[in-house]
């Protein structure tokens, strides 16, 4: 299931830059051609990805998205800081433990800790994933910067931390993760301002968006707005704590550390299956 998800969005790649690249809505059976598949093959692809058609999708990735998302999708953040670090959270159908390191150990920069490391596929392409004994500390999606790239952002986050592969420990965390379904555990590993900007982003519901200037406002430093957008950009644990939900007040869609295309493609993913169940 996971390579088939990894398959879907490599596909769905091509398909964002045919898109793209066209001055109008494309046909299904002109994608479908771009992509080198039948019609029919590459409707099931499609759907099974992202659960609305290809001339609906294209209406979630146009240019002026982002400000659509801020017109009828916008969240407040005023309960934001009622939630304890120490509390659980909800994203989407997935639960998540979360679990703040002192600021303390942070500042040792991972001295001491082990994180273990696999290479897994995802939603939106292959994805590492770190961890400690105490849950996934680190998600980077290397679609656009490949997988070494992608390693080496995590590991100079940590860089006096021990590192060693294991993707079997870390596989229920992350198929919890990925299929939205049991409980992943998280131990996020950041500042104290950082810690603050990644819970308030925990609290924005999957299909919806804020911007970065209500996220400095919910966690209480409402002229931080530059920090608050340095915070959201080092957020280790990419979709799991969605980052990629804070947009500019202006409805631009802001910079993402794992590239646009796969912030695009997340917004209108989560979008579509909003969309889909209301």
């Amino acid at each position: 299931m996971e390579h088939e998800q990894s398959y879907h969005y490599q596909v769905m790649r091509r398909a964002i830059a045919a898109i793209d690249a066209a001055d109008d809505t494309i046909t299904l059976a002109d994608l479908a051609a771009e992509m080198q598949m039948s019609p029919a093959h590459f409707q099931r692809v499609f759907t099974a990805w992202v659960g609305v058609s290809p001339k609906r999708y294209q209406q979630y990735l146009k240019l002026d998205h982002a400000r659509s998302l801020l017109r009828d999708r916008f969240t407040t953040l005023d309960t934001a800081t009622e939630v304890g670090l120490s509390g659980s959270g909800r994203l989407h159908d997935l639960f998540l433990r979360w679990e703040a390191m002192t600021p303390g150990d942070y500042a040792q920069g991972g001295a001491g800790l082990t994180i273990l490391w696999g290479q897994f596929d995802s939603p939106f392409g292959p994805a590492i994933v770190m961890g400690t004994e105490k849950g996934i500390c680190g998600l980077g999606f290397a679609a656009e910067s490949g997988a070494e790239a992608a390693m080496a952002d995590l590991q100079s986050r940590w860089p006096k931390a021990t590192y060693r592969e294991d993707p079997a420990t870390l596989t229920p965390w992350v198929n919890a993760a990925f299929a939205m379904k049991g409980e992943a555990q998280l131990h996020m590993i950041g500042a104290p301002f950082q810690l603050k900007v990644w819970e308030a982003l925990l609290s924005i519901p999957s299909g919806q968006v804020t911007t970065y200037s209500e996220i400095a406002s919910a966690i209480g430093h409402p002229k931080a707005v530059r920090a608050v957008g340095t915070a959201v950009g080092r957020n280790p644990v990419g979709y799991l704590i969605p980052c990629h939900r804070a947009l500019r007040k202006s409805g631009g869609l802001g910079g993402y550390h794992w590239g646009l295309p796969v912030k695009r493609a997340m917004l209108a993913w989560e979008t579509a299956r909003a969309e889909a169940v209301a």
